[in-house]
């Protein structure tokens, strides 16, 4: 029974160790080479034609990466992967009710986009907060953002700043404006129901709102933490 054990235990540690090791590999490796697919443009090219290209971070507008932090993040550059500010106001709003909010860092959905399936279930949010945490050890902020730009879906079967501003305002995402990258920002939450290149009300409305963020930020993307630090004091 005692040898049974053991193998159990030894089995099981050798597995731990083997993921980890293999995890680790997967994220130094995507942090040295553009992402070439994720799970949900495998799930979307079943059904239609995916439309994706990469561009390094320089080649998209520095609006546009401070559209999506202000929209989506706005203590990207200072925390490590969790926002415990926003989980803390979000479970506040929602013992009020109303609208459940939430409060998923860039970060978070970078792993959820890059490593994993779009589901709801403890296993995936486990190995969420387990990915999260190694892309902030391993990647740098700069990365973890040129990642989320490209790989976020921004429309049926659009993924990227660089198709999404193609389709959308044909134009490279390198030359969006500020109200371009406003909408492209505030269509994240749901991309398939909101239109960047004829935005509804509430659309509008949020496009607007990011603007504001944006005029107070200065209209460019700073990966200055220091500065950071002072702004959101």
């Amino acid at each position: 029974m005692k040898k049974v054990i053991n193998y159990i235990i030894k089995s099981v540690a050798g597995f731990v160790l083997l993921f980890n090791v293999l995890a680790l590999v997967w994220v130094i490796i995507y942090s040295m080479i553009p992402i070439p697919i994720t799970k949900l443009m495998l799930l979307e090219g079943k059904s239609k034609e995916v439309k994706y290209e990469w561009r390094d971070l320089e080649d998209i507008s520095g609006r546009l990466q401070l559209a999506v932090m202000c929209a989506e993040d706005q203590y990207f550059l200072l925390h490590q992967g969790l926002d415990f500010r926003s989980i803390k106001k979000a479970e506040e709003a929602n013992r009020r009710g109303g609208n459940v909010r939430g409060a998923s860092t860039i970060t978070q959905q970078v792993a959820k986009n890059v490593f994993l399936w779009p589901d709801r279930t403890w296993i995936r949010k486990a190995s969420e907060l387990y990915f999260t945490l190694l892309i902030e050890m391993v990647w740098s902020k700069e990365k973890i953002m040129e990642v989320y730009l490209n790989v976020a879906e921004l429309g049926d079967g659009i993924f990227g700043a660089e198709a999404a501003s193609q389709i959308y305002f044909n134009k490279s995402a390198a030359d969006l404006n500020v109200t371009q990258a406003a909408r492209l920002a505030a269509i994240l939450p749901s991309p398939k129901r909101y239109s960047a290149k004829a935005p509804g009300p509430y659309v509008q409305r949020r496009v607007e709102w990011i603007k504001k963020q944006m005029w107070y930020w200065g209209y460019e993307m700073t990966y200055d933490r220091e500065f950071v630090k002072k702004m959101v004091q």
